[in-house]
């Protein structure tokens, strides 16, 4: 039985996730809808979902025939997270739908649990679900905290290389796209889409409130701030962002002194929560039978819950303490 079902598992889990990526790569967004993407005026987002909608319903029948993943992407496209997943996606600079998505994360869950669960026994595979459904979402993540620390690092001297272009005599428009040619990614690509959708019709203000709204910095959001500030009662900007460059690398400055100062805390923290976690997946693997009372008896499950919720406790007490904001 295993030589059948372990090909069968592993081939069911590579073919949805290829799917997400061959659903990506075909390209099936509608013209107003990529323009909307930049140009991102409220009137032709509204136009496109409505244009959506109509489609949707005069199609349903239709897709569910042709499309077996159909409903499945209607339904992901109709929840609430949809916004926030969008935005992470646009964050880790990932250019996927939510679909597709959620097409490769039920792929890896499927493979992962089905070929632990054939190898080993069905508590391996249920934990293989579970983290084969959530190493995507950590693997954004984590592109997005490198994105966004990158772009911090990156931010002071752009901010320089702006006011330096401002008193050469460019415009603000001009000294943006000199810094999405000679700056590097991720901040010369976050700039080189601020002009395009500068030169597709959006206003600058707007532009840039779309950027804070990709990047979560507190300095850019610090650094646009003085800018629309700026633009609506006048002064002199070189000067404003040479005051504001000076003030975030005194903030980077601070914030390694104390993290260095932290980090023995919160390795602490990140040992309480996953040494115990750790230890029960690689013993599992070692003797099953062994952790098997801990899932099957009354006072094994009483003591894993309990467990479970001290370290909760005490790996967010531990990031409280050593969380302090500059």
């Amino acid at each position: 039985m295993e030589q059948y079902v372990l090909p069968g598992a592993l081939g069911l889990g590579i073919l949805l996730i290829f799917w997400g990526w061959s659903a990506h790569l075909g390209g099936n967004e509608s013209v107003e809808a990529r323009m909307a993407r930049y140009a991102g005026g409220v009137e032709v987002q509204k136009k496109e979902q409505t244009k959506k909608k109509k489609k949707k319903k005069s199609e349903k029948s239709a897709r569910k025939e042709v499309d077996p993943f159909a409903t499945l992407s209607g339904d992901v496209e109709d929840k609430r997270r949809t916004v926030k997943i969008q935005r992470d996606l646009a964050r880790a600079n990932l250019k996927l739908h939510v679909a597709e998505y959620y097409y490769i994360r039920f792929g890896a869950a499927i493979g992962l649990g089905l070929l632990l669960g054939v190898l080993r026994d069905p508590l391996s595979g249920f934990f293989g679900v579970i983290i084969g459904y959530m190493l995507p979402r950590i693997w954004v993540g984590r592109r997005i905290s490198g994105r966004l620390g990158a772009f911090n690092k990156q931010l002071p001297d752009t901010i320089v290389l702006l006011s330096n272009s401002l008193r050469a005599g460019s415009s603000f428009l001009q000294s943006i796209e000199l810094v999405s040619r000679e700056g590097a990614p991720p901040i010369s690509e976050e700039m080189g889409r601020v002009v395009r959708e500068v030169n597709l019709g959006l206003g600058m203000e707007e532009a840039l409130s779309n950027l804070v709204r990709r990047i979560k910095s507190e300095d850019l959001d610090l650094m646009v701030t003085a800018i629309s500030i700026q633009q609506q009662v006048g002064g002199n900007l070189a000067e404003i962002l040479d005051t504001i460059a000076f003030t975030i690398r005194e903030r980077v400055r601070i914030k390694g002194e104390i993290s260095t100062l932290t980090a023995q805390g919160r390795m602490s923290g990140y040992l309480v929560a996953l040494l115990p976690v750790g230890l029960a997946f690689v013993l599992n693997l070692i003797n099953p039978a062994f952790m098997q009372p801990l899932f099957t008896q009354t006072i094994g499950r009483i003591l894993v819950g309990v467990g479970l919720v001290f370290m909760v406790i005490g790996f967010f007490a531990i990031q409280k303490i050593t969380n302090i904001k500059v």
